[in-house]
């Protein structure tokens, strides 16, 4: 890695970083917004990779990023089950919005960081997902045993079938 300070992104540049690390990335569009982001997949869960803060540069530079993940909720999903990945893990944070559940970090390079933390806080969010799949699992497959039901349900995030088994009452899209 170069020893030379981020100190802004681009759209491009955060591709190439996510590629680096072995994300296949692809450029959308908001079609509400009208703006640019990127998408990728980990895990089989799909996120996306918007733009922050607005450099006043015309070259579309920005300072921070958030990585985010929507999942559809079906059923009721305890907020107590939320209150806690948000108790134990640090950086990133679920936020429930019926019917969403939304898993979200922020990546600032504001200041300058070096490409290593970039890489770092990417590796991070690659993990934290991998994480809340499992927790995802295990608790909503609890959560079933409590409730009498049987294993069923699938998640899936924003179109794409996740790579876990969720359980009733609950299911995540």
């Amino acid at each position: 890695m170069s020893d030379v300070s981020i100190t802004k992104l681009t759209l491009d540049s955060l591709r190439e970083s996510l590629q680096q690390v072995g994300y296949r990335v692809e450029a959308a569009t908001d079609p509400v917004a009208g703006l640019p982001y990127l998408r990728s997949a980990t895990g089989g869960l799909a996120f996306d990779v918007r733009p922050g803060n607005q450099l006043p540069d015309a070259d579309g530079s920005f300072v921070d990023a958030a990585f985010t993940a929507v999942l559809q909720v079906q059923g009721e999903l305890p907020l107590d089950l939320v209150n806690r990945w948000n108790a134990t893990r640090r950086f990133a944070r679920l936020q429930l919005s019926q019917p969403f559940l939304v898993f979200c970090l922020d990546v600032s390079v504001a200041g300058g960081v070096m490409p290593d933390h970039l890489r770092a806080q990417i590796e991070i969010w690659d993990r934290l997902v991998q994480e809340l799949i499992a927790y995802l699992r295990d608790e909503l497959r609890q959560l079933s045993a409590k409730n009498g039901s049987a294993p069923q349900a699938a998640a899936q995030a924003s179109g794409q079938q996740a790579a876990t088994e969720a359980a009733a009452p609950a299911t995540m899209q």
